[in-house]
């Protein structure tokens, strides 16, 4: 189209540096870094080419030579912190590693909080981001499956994770917010809803709090919501 200023660019499919010239003063490694360093303390917003290319003691203008979008420099975040994923030997037992593989990309957002919000096909292609999606195939390996049902069950178990997660990160920063004690918070909605239920207009929410009045464990319930995913893709017989 007459005017367009770009197309369309995969990081990775370009040179980091040329055969000329003298060596970049910085790396794509060193910029992820210094982005990742931001965000994990400050949060995905306090992202910025200016703020990053000042951590790096550059201009602005200078960060776009090796980083030319925003875009860009997001992709470097997420396969950084993908290189942090643990990989291992497949054990032979599928759901046992798929629960690991769940379990570890859990602890890898709760460390970056800021990466929920990045989990996109978008940034997927990544080198480690890759490395990471080979791993868990391996670990399907003894799934009779086609590998595009795989690809799905890996999504799936991803974005089970991704929105517990997200429901974590949102509860705890709620809580920093209150001027009172996540506990006291919670006896008084407690204190509340028990009020409601024992008035009678709701029998099956009553019959459901008598079946298992305790609290919930939410360690369960995340491990429960992976099981169940995984439930889905056992073959039938």
């Amino acid at each position: 189209m007459a005017g367009r200023a770009a197309v369309p660019e995969v990081i990775w499919a370009r040179p980091e540096r040329t055969g000329r010239g003298p060596r970049p003063a910085h790396t794509r490694a060193d910029i992820a870094a210094v982005a990742v360093r931001i965000a994990d303390a400050r949060g995905l917003d306090a992202v910025s080419m200016r703020h990053v290319a000042a951590e790096l003691g550059c201009g602005t203008m200078s960060l776009y030579n090796y980083v030319p979008r925003k875009e860009d420099l997001y992709e470097l975040m997420v396969d950084a912190v993908s290189g942090e994923h643990e990989v291992w030997e497949p054990s032979g037992d599928w759901r046992a590693d798929m629960l690991r593989v769940g379990r570890d990309t859990r602890a890898l957002m709760s460390r970056h909080p800021w990466l929920p919000r990045l989990m996109s096909p978008v940034y997927g292609f990544s080198p480690n981001a890759l490395r990471y999606l080979e791993h868990c195939l391996a670990c399907l390996d003894p799934l009779d499956m086609t590998y595009g049902m795989k690809m799905q069950l890996v999504g799936m178990v991803n974005g089970v994770v991704t929105t517990y997660v997200s429901n974590e990160l949102a509860t705890a920063e709620r809580s920093r917010s209150l001027p009172w004690s996540e506990d006291e918070e919670h006896a008084v909605r407690i204190a509340y809803l028990g009020s409601q239920v024992a008035s009678g207009a709701y029998p099956r929410m009553a019959a459901a709090f008598a079946e298992d009045p305790g609290p919930i464990d939410l360690e369960a319930v995340f491990e429960l919501a992976l099981e169940r995913v995984l439930d889905a893709f056992v073959p039938r017989r």
